[in-house]
């Protein structure tokens, strides 16, 4: 510990003569010390032990003069005791305590006035905890009283606005919320200066709002208002700042463009590292935004590993039915689903579903979100009727809360057109897929990845139906925005080669077909696990050209592989397991391997019945490969 009597007036008192415990050599400072940490040192003797060297802060340091003046902005100077400290137990995120507090405090008041404040701050509370019914009638009993008592242009009352607005937006009622935090902002401009930092609160509560809507447009431009209010206004460092930065990066992850978001989220990272105690909810959101941003390009393990830092703040911050908590798992479960290990994925979104059914609204857009990610899951584990049931339940609940041509909306009618697909109905796979595309073409940009995901859609139907000619059209409109918009190893790339090697394949272009699957083989090698289900679907389809080329070994060994890849990551009745076997099969039989083929026939058949509709256009044609070939025997 440094000390310089000339730099500060603090002051401090040697009393090893009068400790307890003479040889620490204490010393006792007065309370508003501050010192710096110069260094942290790892002991020799003990290397769970650290050595902290400190200085003693002079009494001329710019820093921490800035640091006091904004602390005593933000302390609430204007309110007293017991309500203040409250207040500072909120800004901390202790809001257990905080509640504890004002609950106390209004067992003892008897003044309307007074019961009105507590309200007001006891709804804050319970919105933090995610309760927000609860909040909603703290918050109306508080806005009651104001609105009798205030003048229409108080600034109390643009506070109970915006707090009502953000207990609207929490439970998917956006208008009303755009409403509320309409009323605070025109109060916030007719009395405050145009760059008080409240007035950029009001900016980022409308954006985010406009946000969750979907016209990210109008979202970016409110954000944008604000962010350099709180530039101007707000240290360098304070966690506010760090919230716009987080704001402008969603919004940019929304519309595709991820090397911003990622831009913008890492300035707010520092700042809440910085700034927030290390368990803060708004900690686990930063890492919980970056984590998407890597899952969006590709880097699941980087992905899962912001996801698990965020999941283990919210655990140790936030109450067990918290919906936040429920995003955190979603958050997990959607890395564990894209890397193929559906059990866990299964696991943590059932985990979400159950937060969420407890503490939303029956209709609220993110119980939709859950029942979607379930749904996905039973799809890729070929569960097809359950899959369409929750997505069912999905779109119910997306078209009762969200605007007609929500981006939402496109992900739930995609969902359900791929489960019609799979079981063989193609007119109504495509019904979804077209609706999906007209609102995608409606609400993103020209270069989002999901209008590319909405063009493939469409194009693996019309594969499927035979018009190679349209599906062609609709896959290179896909290419041409994935390569636009991802880095060139991204997974969804891959996925767009294949789809256009699989229709020259169809068209009988064999060369061109090898050259698409080779490009979605290489990038998949470099982006996926090495026992992930799609690589298995691309040796497959290389398998099929070289077997159409007449070139049976090495179909049998891309076959194998992929069939090696499923066994190990498919449930064994699935779909796609049976697909393979028969793909063995057939090699087995073109080679004259008639007993080997016959096994791997009765395998396809024997999944095939278990896992497909039994109207199925590949059932028949199965048996009939059994049959023949034990007629060859």
């Amino acid at each position: 510990m440094t000390i310089d009597p000339k730099q500060s007036t603090a002051a401090f008192a040697l009393i090893h003569d009068f400790s307890a415990i003479p040889g620490e050599n204490e010393v006792l400072f007065s309370m508003h010390s501050v010192f710096r940490i110069q260094d942290i040192k790892q002991t020799k003797e003990n290397i769970k032990l650290f050595e902290v060297n400190l200085i003693l802060t002079s009494d001329n340091d710019k820093d921490l003069h800035a640091l006091t003046e904004q602390i005593r902005k933000e302390s609430f100077s204007d309110t007293e005791g017991w309500f203040r400290l409250g207040l500072v137990l909120l800004k901390l995120g202790q809001n257990n305590k905080a509640q504890e507090i004002y609950e106390m405090l209004l067992d003892q008041t008897t003044k309307e006035s007074e019961k009105a404040r507590l309200f007001h701050q006891l709804g804050w509370i319970k919105y933090n905890q995610g309760k927000y019914e609860e909040a909603m009638r703290f918050h109306e009993k508080s806005l009651a009283f104001k609105e009798n008592t205030l003048s229409p242009e108080d600034p109390g009352l643009a506070s109970s606005y915006n707090n009502s607005g953000a207990v609207y937006a929490n439970i998917g009622d956006y208008p009303k919320a755009l409403s509320f935090y309409q009323m605070a902002l025109a109060i916030k401009q007719q009395s405050l200066p145009p760059n008080h930092h409240d007035l950029a609160s009001s900016y980022n509560n409308i954006g985010l709002v406009y946000s969750k809507m979907g016209d990210y447009e109008k979202a970016l431009s409110y954000y944008e208002k604000a962010l350099p209010i709180q530039q101007q206004s707000l240290p360098p460092n304070h966690h506010d700042l760090a919230s716009s930065y987080n704001n402008i990066g969603l919004v940019y992850s929304k519309m595709g463009d991820y090397q911003k978001a990622l831009s913008y989220y890492e300035k707010s990272l520092p700042i809440q590292q910085q700034s927030l105690p290390p368990h803060h909810p708004d900690l686990a959101m930063s890492y919980n935004n970056i984590g998407l941003v890597y899952f969006h390009i590709g880097d699941y393990s980087k992905a899962l590993s912001y996801y698990e830092k965020a999941l283990d703040i919210s655990q140790q911050s936030l109450p067990p039915n918290h919906p936040d908590l429920a995003s955190s798992y979603n958050n997990v479960g959607l890395v564990y689903s894209k890397m193929g290990d559906y059990e866990k994925a299964l696991s943590y979104y059932e985990k979400a579903l159950t937060i969420k059914q407890q503490s939303l609204p029956p209709n609220h857009p993110d119980l939709a979100s859950s029942y979607a990610n379930i749904g996905l899951v039973h799809a890729n584990i070929g569960d097809y009727s359950k899959a369409l049931l929750h997505y069912e339940k999905d779109v119910e609940i997306s078209q009762q809360s969200l605007p007609p041509n929500h981006p939402n909306l496109v992900s739930s009618y995609n969902n359900i057109g791929f489960v019609y697909s799979k079981t063989g109905d193609y007119s109504k796979a495509l019904s979804y897929y077209e609706k999906a595309l007209d609102i995608s073409q409606q609400s993103l940009p020209p270069n989002h990845p999901d209008l590319a995901s909405s063009y493939n859609n469409v194009g693996l139907v019309y594969s499927k139906t035979g018009d190679y000619q349209k599906a062609l059209s609709y896959y290179e409109k896909a290419l041409t925005i994935k390569q636009q918009s991802l880095p060139p190893n991204h997974h969804d790339l891959a996925s767009s080669y294949n789809n256009i090697g699989l229709v020259y394949s169809k068209m009988g272009d064999y060369s061109k077909a090898l050259l698409h699957y080779e490009k979605d083989v290489e990038i998949s090698q470099q982006s996926l696990p090495p026992n992930h289900p799609n690589l298995a679907s691309s040796y497959n389809n290389i398998g099929f050209v070289y077997c159409k080329t007449g070139d049976y070994e090495k179909a049998l060994s891309y076959y194998e592989k992929a069939l090696l890849i499923q066994q190990q990551s498919l449930p064994p009745n699935h779909p796609d397991l049976a697909s393979s076997y028969n793909n063995v099969g057939a090699m087995c039989e073109n080679t004259k391997n008639y007993l080997k083929a016959c096994s791997f026939y009765e395998r396809a058949v024997q999944i095939g019945e278990k896992s497909l509709p039994a109207n199925h256009p590949a059932l028949p044609q199965r048996r009939k490969n059994l049959e023949r070939v034990k007629n060859k025997l």
